[in-house]
């Protein structure tokens, strides 16, 4: 008797542990080895972020510099008109008091971030080669206009007005990115907008799992798999990005809620709905190496923009002379770990082609990358629409790194000239919480292979 209890226990127990790792398997068991379009493995990228970058690029995004974040959360839809805010309070966004931000970053935010000595020696030339110091006031507006579109005709996103009276400071250690009960048809027509209208698709060619449309997975991965490897970057990096969004919602989930407390937490069944192989008809694995694809593009812009932030006129200014410096130091050092990453992705084999071809096609790219920053100002939900420009806006400029490499191999030896290749305070902060965000996300899949582990 004794033994067939002990047998029926271990045969429990099997039944269990085949379970749970089937579990773990229908999430990851497709997410290893090498990564389409790259020279990358998986489990290369787990190992680089999840114990050389993850710690230090943490440390970097809570000093004031980085977690201060210049936002107009209140740009009207410019796609259409019904466009109804949530009204959860778990949406909203607590706006910064003038105290909460240091004087320097006040002050200085619409400082290029180099030197005095720097800035004193440009004003100098542009003073020698001036031909008529008399100008009207139509005039000088005319090259302010002038300026800001050829500084525009390098940005792979629009940027918010800082100027604006709508423009707000936001902490962003204190709005966290996590689960706000945002969903629905709304939510839908933002992403249906991005992927439908903005992805190169063709209208007749469907996406697999579109609620709007019926399901097609077959067709649209063959049409994917047929395009140039530009157009199946672009797609990858936007669903990367939107992977990389729900691991954040399913891991910083809305667990409980009552009178005295939230309780925050890493919901297993919701990340296996957007995951899971069986439940989401084999889509979930894909979403999730396009993820790593995402993170590789990222981590080499880091790499390239190395050179332009170590020249000495470069300055972190937050009015902490010390402190300052000290974060400089950390921030190189963050960028020399990201090149020290053996197998970079090469974005040499972008628009390599015919150069006329390859010009429009890196215009439409860019132009159609713009857009989907515009459709971010279309999100009802306000904590979601901080976080979907922050993050758009940061992966605008790695594109605006990655394809400016003739200007920052041009960089001048003087520290005191200007250099060819410069970023506002605003693409540094969104850069930096951009890959901020990527890293959380590989991170986080460690945690979810754990607990996908213990399923019962």
């Amino acid at each position: 008797m004794k033994w067939h209890v002990f047998l029926c226990v271990l045969l429990m127990y099997n039944l269990k542990v085949s379970s749970s790792s089937s579990a773990a398997n229908r999430c990851f068991c497709q997410v290893t080895g090498s990564l389409d379009d790259c020279a990358c493995d998986v489990e290369t990228i787990d190992t680089f972020n999840n114990e050389q970058l993850f710690p230090k690029l943490q440390k970097l995004l809570e000093s004031d510099y980085f977690r201060f974040y210049k936002v107009n959360l209140n740009k009207p839809c410019p796609f259409w008109k019904d466009n109804s805010l949530c009204g959860q309070k778990n949406c909203a966004v607590i706006p910064c008091t003038p105290n909460e931000v240091p004087e320097g970053i006040k002050t200085n935010d619409h400082h290029n971030m180099y030197s005095a000595e720097a800035n004193q020696e440009c004003e100098k030339a542009e003073k020698l080669g001036a031909v008529n110091s008399s100008l009207s006031e139509e005039t000088r507006q005319s090259l302010r206009e002038w300026s800001k579109h050829d500084d525009e005709a390098e940005r792979f996103c629009v940027i918010d007005d800082e100027e604006s009276p709508d423009s707000q400071y936001v902490d962003l250690l204190l709005n966290p990115e996590r689960f706000t009960g945002y969903k629905g048809p709304e939510a839908w027509q933002i992403w249906n907008s991005i992927y439908e209208e903005n992805c190169f698709k063709p209208y007749t060619v469907k996406r697999p799992l579109n609620p709007m449309s019926a399901y097609s997975g077959k067709m649209f991965y063959s049409w994917l798999e047929g395009q140039c490897v530009e157009k199946r970057a672009f797609f990858r990096l936007v669903s990367g990005l939107h992977s990389s969004i729900n691991i954040h919602l399913s891991a910083r989930f809305l667990l409980d809620d009552n009178w005295y407390e939230k309780k925050w937490g890493h919901n297993v069944s919701e990340f296996q709905q957007r995951f899971d192989a069986q439940l989401t008809n084999g889509e979930g694995p894909k979403r999730l190496r396009n993820l790593y694809f995402l993170y590789l593009i990222e981590l080499r812009a880091l790499a390239k923009i190395l050179p332009v932030l170590q020249r000495p006129s470069f300055q972190l200014y937050t009015g902490q002379s010390v402190q300052d410096q000290q974060l400089k130091l950390q921030l190189i050092e963050l960028l020399q770990v990201a090149k020290s990453f053996p197998l970079h992705f090469d974005e040499t084999t972008l628009f390599a082609g015919n150069k006329e071809e390859a010009a429009t096609l890196k215009e439409d790219f860019r132009l159609t990358f713009r857009n989907i920053s515009r459709i971010m100002d279309c999100v009802g939900c306000f904590k979601c629409r901080l976080w979907g420009k922050l993050q758009t806006q940061g992966l605008g400029t790695v594109l605006k790194i990655l394809f400016s490499e003739r200007q920052i191999e041009a960089l001048p030896k003087s520290s005191n000239s200007r250099p060819t290749f410069q970023l506002s305070r605003q693409e540094l902060v969104s850069l930096l919480n951009a890959f901020g965000r990527i890293s959380t996300s590989i991170r986080e899949l460690e945690n979810f292979r754990s607990l996908l582990s213990m399923v019962r």
